[in-house]
């Protein structure tokens, strides 16, 4: 009798446990599916403003960790920027999108570290001194007038990849070696000392759009960012 019971319990507290697993396992699978034809409806419904449009994949990322960092309040904006370091330097690779009208603000031309790579980014750090660029989310910070003129201040979110970019003064700030013109002279952008560098004429209307709490991703296909693992 005590051994019925004992089986019985056994089989019950195994189905149960199959069947809550089995239930948060669906659950899962139905709030990813569900989170990438919400990607796919933003990617799809945006407003391009005569922009192009990002890589889908990098877009998919970006987009995905705006959800979690807005989920645990660590970005308070609807603002997403979003930096394709698998680009050419010579193309505008950094677009700064309004996700609450779904509209393509900017895009810019954007440096990468000196030490980072010469026309394509390849290397990436988040030692001080080492003059590259880091990958993964970012949360802007405060605007304040430095060497560079207007330069924005940006908070790591992911520890041991970009977690030391404030110590380190990664910031965005403007630099007339990202230009057109460089480019056509040197046959690639010019680089920064691992800092997000834009063009001087779009500087102040870049970093006063994105400023205090808005999310900005760095991708690249060599990472995969702590947030969507």
């Amino acid at each position: 009798m005590v051994a019925k019971f004992l089986f019985l319990s056994f089989f019950f507290f195994s189905s149960f446990t199959f069947y809550s697993n089995a239930t948060t396992f669906s659950h899962r699978i139905k709030s990813d599916l569900s989170l990438e034809n919400s990607v796919e409806m933003v990617y799809s419904g945006l407003k391009t403003n005569h922009y192009e449009l990002p890589k889908l994949e990098s877009f998919t990322q970006a987009l995905k960790g705006f959800y979690k960092l807005k989920e645990k309040g660590l970005i308070h904006k609807d603002i997403l920027t979003l930096i394709d370091f698998s680009l050419s330097s010579n193309m505008k690779r950094l677009w700064v999108i309004d996700l609450a009208s779904k509209t393509i603000l900017y895009q810019s031309l954007v440096a990468h570290g000196r030490n980072t790579g010469e026309e394509f980014a390849n290397s990436f750090s988040n030692a001080a001194q080492s003059f590259k660029s880091s990958l993964g989310f970012y949360a802007t910070g405060e605007v304040y007038n430095g060497k560079h003129g207007l330069s924005l201040r940006l908070d790591g979110l992911e520890k041991g990849i970009n977690d030391n970019a404030r110590n380190r003064g990664v910031v965005m700030h403007a630099a007339d070696y990202v230009s057109n013109s460089f480019v056509k002279n040197n046959r690639r952008l010019g680089r920064s000392q691992g800092c997000p560098a834009i063009p001087v004429g779009l500087s102040k209307e870049i970093i006063g759009a994105i400023k205090d709490k808005s999310c900005l991703f760095i991708y690249h296909p060599k990472l995969v960012s702590q947030l969507l693992s």
